[in-house]
C-alpha cells in the first residue's frame, strides 16, 4: 500500500504555530509580493474550475463555502469527495480559492475559481492498494470535465513507480494536454537528501513548481532539475494546523507553491478565456521572475518564478499557439533539453536557498508571484505527519510518491 507524505510534514520543521500577534493577512506574505489586491480589481479566478487531486476537500469550512463541486472518490468511491481525513487537500482548495472567511481564515490567490476535487489517495491504510491507477483515473476524469486548470500537489519519486505505470501516468497527461488542460504538479520536498525525481511532475507536458522563499531564493528542500518549470512561494504559507490543533499554522512544500501556481494560472485564464491550457502555460513562462544567474530554464527555478500580475495588470504577449504545449516542445523526454538533475520529496522550509547554486534566487519584483505545495509520497510504510495534514497513503512496493 502506498504512503504518501504532505508537504507539511515535519520532517525538520515543516509545519508550526503562527505567531498569535500577526494577523492572518500579515502571514500571507506573499499576497502583497504578487500585488493580489490589484490583480483583484481585474481579475478573481471568476469563470475558472481547478480539478484537485489530492485527499478530498471539506466543502464547509468556512473559507470554501460555496466553491467545492461533487468531485470524485477513485479509490473509495462510496465515502465521495467531500471527505478529507489528512487535510492536505482542503488546505491546498484554500490557498487557490478561499474567501478569508472575513479576514479570519486564508484568502485564496483566485479567490472566485471553484474547486473539483478528486480524491486520489484513500483514508486509511486498508483502503487502497495503489494510488497510481487512481490518479491516473482521476486525470483523464478531470481532462474531460469542465475543470481548466489540474493541480496536483504530490509527487512519486521515479523509482517507485515501474515503466508501465509511468506509461499510463504519460498517456493520461498526453489525454489531458490534448483536451487542452494545464497541468501543475509539485517538484518534491526532498531537495536537500536525495533529490530525486517524481512523477507526475517529471512527466512530459506537466508543469513541475519549485518553492521560493520571502526573499525570492529557492528553498533548500525544493527538488531541482530538468523537471523543474515554474517556482512559486512554498515558505511560511499559513494552512489549518489540523491533527486536533486549533486555528492556523505556518507551513512549507512544492505543494503549496503548485496551489499557488494554479491560482495565478486561474487569474490569467479569468481574464483570458479564449487561450488554451497550452497558451495559458506559455504566458506564466515568459512573465515569470527570470534567475539571476546561470542558463535558463534553471534547474531550481525553471523559467522563473510565478508573476501573474504581468499578465492581469499588464500586457501578457504572444500566448502563441494554442495546440503546442511549450514543455513538450521544449524537451520531448521531460525537459532533458532543459538543465539537469531530478527531484524528490518532503523536507522543512526554514532552511532556504540552495548553497552557491547559481541559479538560486529570481530577480527581485515587487509583484514577484510565487506559489503551491506539494507533498510526496515517501519510504516504506506510514509517514507520521505534523499537524493537519499529511499521512497519505503509499505504494504496494513500498516506495513513496
Amino acid at each position: 500500500m502506498v504512503s504518501a507524505l504532505g508537504s507539511l510534514l515535519l520532517i525538520g520543521g515543516a509545519i508550526a504555530p503562527a505567531a498569535s500577534a500577526d494577523t492572518m493577512r500579515d502571514r500571507e506574505w506573499y499576497l502583497d509580493r504578487m500585488q493580489a489586491p490589484e490583480m483583484w480589481k481585474t481579475s478573481t479566478g471568476k469563470g475558472i474550475t481547478v480539478a484537485l487531486l489530492d485527499t478530498g476537500v471539506i466543502p464547509s469550512v468556512p473559507e470554501l463555502t460555496g466553491k467545492v463541486l461533487a468531485g470524485k472518490n477513485f479509490v473509495e468511491p462510496q465515502l465521495g469527495a467531500h471527505k478529507d481525513s489528512d487535510g492536505h487537500g482542503t488546505a491546498m482548495a484554500m490557498l487557490i480559492a478561499g474567501n478569508g472567511a472575513n479576514g479570519e481564515g486564508v484568502k485564496g490567490l483566485a479567490p472566485d475559481a471553484r474547486i473539483l476535487p478528486l480524491t486520489v489517495f484513500g483514508s486509511s491504510k486498508e483502503s487502497g492498494t495503489n494510488s497510481v491507477p487512481a490518479l491516473v483515473a482521476a486525470i483523464r476524469y478531470a481532462a474531460d470535465s469542465e475543470a481548466r486548470i489540474i493541480n496536483m500537489s504530490l509527487a512519486y519519486e521515479s523509482f517507485s513507480l515501474d515503466e508501465d505505470e509511468q506509461a499510463d501516468l504519460q498517456l493520461a497527461v498526453d489525454y489531458a494536454v490534448k483536451r487542452g488542460k494545464l497541468l501543475l504538479a509539485g517538484t518534491g520536498n526532498r531537495g536537500d537528501k536525495e533529490n530525486r525525481a517524481a512523477y507526475p511532475a517529471a512527466s512530459i507536458g506537466v508543469a513541475g513548481i519549485g518553492a521560493v522563499d520571502k526573499t525570492s531564493s529557492v528553498t533548500k528542500f525544493s527538488v531541482s532539475g530538468p523537471q523543474v518549470a515554474l517556482a512559486a512561494p512554498g515558505d511560511e504559507i499559513p494552512i489549518l494546523c489540523g491533527g486536533g490543533t486549533p486555528g492556523y499554522c505556518k507551513s512549507n512544500g512544492t505543494s503549496q507553491a503548485t496551489a499557488l501556481a494554479s491560482a495565478s494560472a486561474a487569474l490569467i485564464w479569468s481574464k483570458h478565456p479564449s487561450w488554451t491550457g497550452n497558451q495559458v502555460l506559455r504566458v506564466l513562462m515568459n512573465t515569470a521572475g527570470k534567475p539571476t544567474e546561470g542558463a535558463i530554464p534553471s534547474r531550481y527555478i525553471g523559467y522563473g518564478t510565478v508573476r501573474p500580475r504581468v499578465a492581469v495588470l499588464g500586457n501578457p504577449g504572444d500566448p502563441g499557439p494554442a495546440d503546442v504545449n511549450p514543455l513538450v516542445a521544449a524537451r520531448s523526454p521531460k525537459k532533458s533539453a532543459s538543465p539537469s538533475a531530478p527531484s524528490g520529496s518532503g523536507s522543512p522550509s526554514n532552511a532556504s536557498k540552495p548553497s552557491a547554486s547559481p541559479a538560486g534566487s529570481a530577480q527581485a519584483d515587487d509583484g514577484e508571484g510565487v506559489g503551491a505545495i506539494v507533498w510526496i509520497a515517501v519510504g516504506v510504510g506510514v509517514v507520521v505527519v505534523v499537524g493537519a495534514v499529511l499521512l497519505l497513503r503509499r505504494r504496494a512496493a513500498g516506495l513513496r510518491r
